[in-house]
């Protein structure tokens, strides 16, 4: 399934208050970047945006719906990409507004997870040189 130009153009468009759209072509689809950062996708001829756990609720309030990855065993695993709300999809100051929201989650989830605790000392070994 290709991604048309069309929505290619929307796209930038619509997140351009954000910075510069880069679209990168993956699996029949696109992954729409700004400054390296992945904050969403292009599947379908439809945007979806990355949210989070502290995001998922307000595309659940604006009627959104996650983006299901069928897989070639026909398995549906949902990705953490949620569609563009309604209200977003010709408005500029809304969709960045969203896009920011897809923005933040991305950010979180590149920050490095918390060390898990250190492990007690289990004695002498090669380690201790």
């Amino acid at each position: 399934m290709a991604v048309s130009e069309a929505i290619k153009g929307q796209a930038r468009e619509l997140f351009s208050d954000l910075g510069e759209v880069a679209i990168k072509l993956m699996f029949g689809g696109a992954g729409l970047y700004i400054d390296g950062m992945m904050f969403g996708l292009i599947a379908g001829e439809v945007v979806h945006l990355k949210v989070d756990d502290e995001t998922e609720a307000a595309f659940i309030e604006a009627g959104s719906a996650p983006f299901i990855f069928l897989m070639r065993d026909g398995r549906q695993a949902p990705l953490r990409y949620w569609r563009l709300p309604d209200v977003a999809a010709d408005d500029p100051e809304e969709a960045a507004r969203w896009g920011r929201l897809a923005l933040d989650a991305a950010l979180r989830a590149k920050r490095p997870k918390s060390k898990a605790k250190a492990r007690a000392d289990i004695g002498p070994g090669p380690w201790d040189g």
